[in-house]
Parts: structure tokens; sequence; C-alpha cells
């Protein structure tokens, strides 16, 4: 019992001794103590704090897209359809020769009311990719149904009108060989290629894909 009081007196003792004279006799150890609760040394970063230290995320981009490839006809008419994007310097144009492409269309009706009700009629058959020729003389007030690189896709197009309802569609030659234009635009992020895709679909038979490393830009 004696023991065990004197043990418990020794430790008493200790710890006192380590309170009022710790600084002195170890002055690293007291020092990290205090360093480890420092309240001062905390710091709560602001949410723009954090929004500034945190790195940049990194919008994908595309090098280069390329919508085409458009007959003389067809090209004033994908330009209007660029012109709101307002792409400046980031647009241009590639000019090949490319064989005949085929279309499918509703021969010329006379007037523009006339061809109206002909694209009512097909809005009504749930038919939405269609526009009225206007430029070219030749079918002036045709309605276009799309523009295609072979028969065989232009044929494929009429069936499934046809499986729609559509019965005064045909297939015929659009332009006989000769030159077409690619529309292409460099950097391109992911909601101007949305966009691109879009306007892709407003012109059946047309093509949106990446440009190809050997295909320079003209302007």
């Amino acid at each position: 019992m004696r023991t065990l009081f004197l043990l418990l007196l020794l430790a008493n003792v200790v710890f006192f001794a380590y309170g009022r004279y710790g600084d002195v006799l170890f002055p690293g150890e007291s020092q990290l103590l205090q360093q480890q609760i420092n309240p001062e040394a905390i710091k709560v970063l602001a949410s723009a704090q954090l929004a500034k230290a945190a790195p940049a995320k990194r919008v994908p981009t595309v090098a280069c897209l390329e919508w085409g490839a458009f007959p003389g006809g067809d090209t004033e008419r994908a330009e209007g359809m660029l012109a709101p994007l307002a792409l400046g310097a980031k647009l241009a144009q590639r000019r090949v020769d490319e064989n005949s492409t085929w279309w499918v269309y509703m021969p010329p009706q006379g007037s523009r009311q006339a061809a109206t009700v002909k694209t009512n009629e097909l809005k009504r058959l749930g038919v939405e990719d269609y526009f009225i020729v206007q430029e070219d003389p030749k079918f002036r007030f045709a309605v276009s149904l799309g523009i295609f690189r072979t028969q065989d896709a232009a044929n494929g197009r009429l069936e499934q009108l046809r499986a729609k309802g559509v019965r005064t569609a045909q297939v015929g030659v659009r332009d006989s060989q000769g030159q077409r234009i690619w529309f292409q635009v460099r950097d391109v992020p992911e909601a101007l290629a949305a966009k691109l895709n879009e306007l892709k679909q407003g012109i059946p038979g047309s093509e949106l894909k990446e440009c190809a490393a050997e295909e320079k830009m003209n302007q």
C-alpha cells in the first residue's frame, strides 16, 4: 500500500513539473504541440478561392469538322444556315471534283404557294426533312427530299418516303460530274459540334465528318 502511494505521488510530481517547466525542458515538443492545435493556423477557403485553386476543366474540342458535299444550288442554302453561328475565321471551304449526285424530289409545282401545299402534306405524313428549291431555274419550286452520292442511297430514301405514304416523289440526277463544296470549321467544341449536327439534319444526304489530315483548308 505504501509503495502504491509513493508511485502516485511521484506521478503527480512529474506531471506538475512537465506542465510548469515543459517549455524549458522540452522546447521542441511543446512548440510542435502548439502548432498542431493552433486554431489560428486553420484556414477555411471560400468557394471562390476553391474555384481558383482547382485546375480548370478542359473542354473537349475537335480540330476540324467538315459538312458537305454541296453542289452549286445547295451551297448558298448551307451558307445561310451557317451564318447565324458567326464562325468568322474558323470557317473555310474545300472544293473537290466529285461524281454526279442523286436526289429525291417532287417535281416543280409551278409556284411557291403550290409547293407549300406539298410541304404541308409532307408534314401531315410525318416527313420533316425537305426544302423548296428556289435558286435553280430548272427546278424552281420543286421540293427536295434529300441529295445523295449514289443512286442506291437515293432509292433507299424513296422507299422510306413511300412507306410513310408519299406517292409523288421520284429519284433523279441532281448534278452531273462537277465541283462540290465542303464547309470546314476549325477548333470545334462539343456545343458547336452538336449544332452542326443539327444543321446536317436539315439537308438530307449531307455529311458531317472530321477533316482528313491531308485536306487543306482554303478560304
